[in-house]
C-alpha cells in the first residue's frame, strides 16, 4: 500500500464511516477527529501533532467490532490498529502519540488525581477494559516516551472533543496536515 493509497483509504474510512456514532458520546466520529485536530492547530502544534490528533482514533473506523463494543465489554485496541495502518505513510511524530493515546489516559489518571473525574462515561468503561490508572513504575516509564508532551496533548484534545454543534474547520483544511507529514517513499 503507497503512501497515496493510505490517504485516499483515510478519506474513505471517514467519508463512509465518520458519521457513525462515536462511542456512546454525542458527536459523530468526524466531528470528535475535527474537534481534536482543530484544538491542537489552536494551541499552535507542529503538523504531526495536528494530524496525529485528526487520526489519532482511525482504528475506531477500521476495525470491525461495531458501535457496542464498550456495551460488550470488548477492548478494540484501536490505537495499536491505526498505528499499524498509519506506519505505512507517516513517521513515529504522528503514529506514537496515536499508538500511546490509551496508555496517556491510564497515565493522567494516575498523574493528576482530578483528571479521572473530567472523564465521560464512556471513557470511564473504556479505562476500565485498558488497564486502569497506571501504578507508579508505569507512569515513570511512561514520562520517557518519545513524543511524551505530543501523546499527552493528544489525549487531552481526545477528552475535550465532545461539544456537541462545535463549529470547525472542514476536513479538507485539515488534510494539508496529512500531507506534509508524509514519510518519504523509498525510490521503487
Amino acid at each position: 500500500m503507497t503512501q497515496t493509497d493510505v490517504l485516499a483509504r483515510i478519506d474513505r474510512l471517514f467519508a463512509e464511516r465518520g458519521g457513525g456514532e462515536y462511542h456512546g458520546e454525542s458527536v459523530t466520529q468526524l466531528e470528535h477527529a475535527l474537534q481534536c485536530a482543530a484544538l491542537a492547530e489552536a494551541d499552535g502544534h507542529a503538523p504531526a501533532a495536528v494530524a496525529a490528533a485528526l487520526l489519532h482514533d482511525i482504528g475506531h473506523l477500521l476495525h470491525g467490532h461495531g458501535e457496542d463494543y464498550l456495551v460488550r465489554g470488548v477492548n478494540d485496541s484501536h490505537e495499536d490498529l491505526g498505528a499499524r495502518f498509519l506506519a505505512r505513510a507517516f513517521g513515529p511524530a504522528v503514529t506514537e502519540p496515536i499508538r500511546l493515546h490509551v496508555p496517556a489516559k491510564r497515565y493522567l489518571c494516575a498523574a493528576r488525581p482530578d483528571y479521572f473525574a473530567t472523564l465521560s462515561p464512556a471513557s470511564v468503561r473504556s479505562l476500565e477494559l485498558q488497564g486502569g490508572p497506571m501504578s507508579a513504575d508505569e507512569r515513570a516509564a511512561f514520562e520517557a516516551v518519545p513524543h511524551f508532551a505530543a501523546v499527552v496533548a493528544v489525549r487531552e484534545y481526545d477528552d475535550r472533543a465532545k461539544v456537541v454543534g462545535l463549529v470547525t474547520p472542514s476536513f479538507a483544511h485539515f488534510r494539508q496536515y496529512l500531507e506534509r507529514c508524509l514519510t518519504v517513499e523509498p525510490p521503487a
